[in-house]
């Protein structure tokens, strides 16, 4: 497999592409994943931007985005650290 595979509506990303730039190794991708530490979105590109995806990761106060063309060609990749929201306490309701 190249690093990244398309197969219709599935896309396969290899761990080494992403761990460095999100401060992992990359044998710790997977369960970062499952655990939820790493959480992930992808988009199909419409218009102007058909046949391309755009994957974007967070890891902590990291963001990755890739955008991949439909040959799984990586285009464009940038880091950036964002502040992530928190969320405001909830309220617990005496009974």
């Amino acid at each position: 497999m190249s690093s990244v595979e398309i197969v219709g509506n599935s896309v396969s990303i290899e761990a080494a592409l992403i761990a460095k730039d999100l401060g992992l190794e990359p044998d710790h991708v997977l369960e970062a994943m499952r655990s939820g530490r790493v959480t992930a979105s992808c988009e199909r590109g419409i218009a102007e931007d058909a046949g391309r995806l755009r994957v974007t990761f967070y890891h902590h106060d990291r963001r990755l985005r890739l955008i991949i063309d439909d040959a799984g060609r990586v285009l464009q990749r940038s880091v950036v650290r964002v502040r992530r929201r928190r969320h405001p306490p909830q309220v617990r309701q005496n009974r």
